[in-house]
């Protein structure tokens, strides 16, 4: 799709075990991270190659920690983000993130023409 990737919401899954990491929404956050990460750098991308990032809260007393470690993790220059409240996520998460990332460099796909 001409350089796009788009990341589903990433829940603080242990990868070995598919569970909610515990420690509450700091432990969460961490593991989120790194789950993104880990995607981005599988598919030879940074976090510099984030354009979009949205993160979705249980409690959006939450945000100042959820912050704090985002700020510890995402260097600057920072993506755009939106910060959505909602009511519940999968498996009883308290945090997920959601990621729009474009790959360096020309493409020739649909769209990365203009005409004249």
């Amino acid at each position: 799709m001409d350089g796009w990737v788009f990341l589903s919401g990433q829940i603080g899954l242990d990868p070995s075990t598919g569970a909610i990491v515990a420690g509450g929404v700091e432990a969460e956050a961490r593991q989120v991270l790194m789950n993104v990460e880990s995607i981005l750098s599988a598919v030879g991308l940074d976090w510099s190659c984030c354009i979009k990032t949205t993160l979705f809260l249980v409690e959006m007393s939450d945000f100042p920690v959820v912050n704090d470690i985002y700020s510890e993790r995402v260097p600057m220059p920072y993506p755009a983000r939106s910060t959505i409240g909602v009511r519940e996520l999968p498996k009883g998460a308290r945090i997920e993130l959601e990621i729009v990332a474009r790959r360096p460099g020309p493409f020739t796909g649909p769209g990365s023409v203009k005409s004249d």
